[in-house]
């Protein structure tokens, strides 16, 4: 056991008998939490597991399973269920997984699983990729293109996270989180899992069809609500679309638990004019920013330091500036590699988003590869202006095209059925009424069909797919504006 993981189980059993984990009826201590990971990771030697993959639901035993590894030294794959079954036999395949944690043994004895005790299947591995020296974790990206990525991460960077977190929430007093998000996805799994067990916070664990979460984009407000007022969480993460539907709720009077104190926001561009509804609602959101390259959160705003339109300012454990062009750089928190890809040379990753500093305060502008040039030059920020569209009540998801155009095309998916053009176009007006000329959605086409990893415009995240959007929009927005010409 590293020096970092044996700090880690000191802190979690100095907590004692404090309530660690609940699922539904059962309610482990974190001295319980400990003797049940310390069985699972001795089952995890007897086996001879090396890579282990979770594929479980939320719930008590994937926290268990998570720590197991962590303590015995085996690299942990979390397996999301939001992956396709393509993307989810690529993972392991790719990462060379030999053992695997999972309540659907039928699902996976086409890949040559088969079980060795309940809920757990192992296969022989004759020929892995090799790792980077360390690697305890490795998280998979889904991308905008191609398979997902392996992303090699050890346990100090990880748990050096954790603790940066804990300390910027702690004036929040949290002692009771409510898993919202996967905790397959590292924000979750760091933030959720690890941070608040340091901080010796019960967490509240039930399965995502439970929360209001359903595959990769569908979510039920009703769910969430009655998930919220039951548990009376202190803290939450949600993604932009999901804190949208919670400031939407509370504006139309809906029941809102008066407990939370924390709720984070991330894994996404979220609109100031957001934002500045929530405050008006007394809710206490807090935006952040990271990457999987660097085990999740690099910057956060909290109670200490808050600025509406920023990512907050560094943790405590990174340094951030940035390149000639905009480029954020970051340093101290880094991954071990790409699984299968040279070990990085450079102690400062290059993150791929544009931003600038307003004093302290990180403020992003999107991701360098989706900047765009119109004909007049501006360079524009996609995501900037599709993150203000989106929260508009009659569109879900915006798409904004204007590379060497004279007027740009925002291409949109209503958010019902029954949203009429001319509900459209006063969403994109009020919209376009905050926003210099050149970044405006001057024209704006209807969606055939919403944008999902099935039809191939977008991530099974919800991320668009921007090659794949203009491939399969390019005529369209051509035909517009011709016609918009004449």
């Amino acid at each position: 056991m590293s020096a970092a993981v044996e700090t880690f189980m000191a802190t979690l059993r100095a907590h004692g008998q404090r309530p660690a984990l609940v699922e539904a009826e059962r309610q482990l201590s974190y001295a319980q939490l400990l003797l049940e990971t310390q069985a699972r990771a001795e089952q995890l030697h007897q086996l001879g597991a090396q890579r282990l993959g979770l594929a479980l639901d939320n719930g008590v035993e994937w926290v268990l399973w998570d720590l197991a590894a962590l303590m015995a030294g085996v690299v942990c794959i979390p397996l999301p269920g939001f992956f396709s079954a393509e993307q989810q036999r690529h993972v392991l395949d790719n990462a060379g997984v030999d053992s695997l944690i999972s309540d659907q043994s039928a699902a996976f004895a086409a890949l040559g699983f088969m079980p060795v005790s309940p809920g757990v299947l192992q296969r022989p591995q004759s020929q892995v990729t090799a790792l980077p020296v360390g690697t305890l974790k490795i998280t998979y990206t889904s991308g905008t293109t191609g398979q997902p990525k392996g992303v090699c991460l050890d346990a100090a960077l990880q748990l050096r996270v954790a603790q940066s977190l804990w300390q910027a929430s702690a004036p929040c007093k949290v002692e009771r989180h409510l898993c919202v998000l996967p905790l397959a996805t590292l924000l979750e799994n760091i933030a959720g899992i690890y941070a608040p067990l340091l901080a010796g916070a019960t967490i509240e664990l039930v399965p995502l069809a439970e929360v209001g979460l359903k595959g990769a984009s569908q979510f039920d407000l009703p769910s969430f609500l009655r998930c919220l007022n039951r548990v009376q969480p202190h803290s939450l993460i949600l993604l932009p679309q999901l804190l949208l539907a919670l400031v939407t709720a509370a504006e139309r009077g809906l029941p809102i638990p008066d407990s939370l104190r924390f709720v984070a926001v991330g894994g996404g561009r979220v609109s100031a004019q957001l934002l500045a509804r929530a405050d008006a609602l007394g809710l206490p959101i807090y935006e952040g920013y990271g990457l999987s390259e660097c085990a999740s959160v690099v910057c956060l705003n909290t109670p200490l330091q808050r600025k509406i339109g920023s990512v907050g300012t560094p943790l405590a454990h990174v340094e951030v500036r940035l390149a000639a062009d905009g480029e954020v750089l970051i340093k101290g928190a880094q991954m071990l590699g790409y699984l299968g890809e040279p070990v990085l040379a450079d102690e400062w990753l290059a993150s791929g988003d544009l931003g600038h500093f307003d004093g302290a305060f990180l403020v992003l502008h999107g991701r360098k590869k989706h900047q765009f040039i119109t004909a007049f030059g501006r360079n524009v920020n996609p995501e900037w202006v599709e993150s203000e569209l989106v929260q508009q009540l009659p569109i879900a998801q915006a798409w904004l095209y204007g590379e060497a155009l004279p007027a740009n095309v925002a291409v949109l998916v209503p958010r019902f059925a029954s949203s009429t053009d001319a509900e459209l176009a006063a969403a994109v007006a009020a919209v376009n009424r905050d926003l210099p000329d050149y970044a405006r959605a001057h024209h704006w086409l209807r969606a055939e069909q919403p944008f999902s990893d099935s039809n191939g415009l977008a991530t099974s995240n919800g991320r668009l797919r921007r090659v794949a959007l203009l491939t399969h929009y390019q005529t369209a927005i051509e035909q517009l504006l011709a016609s918009e010409a004449l």
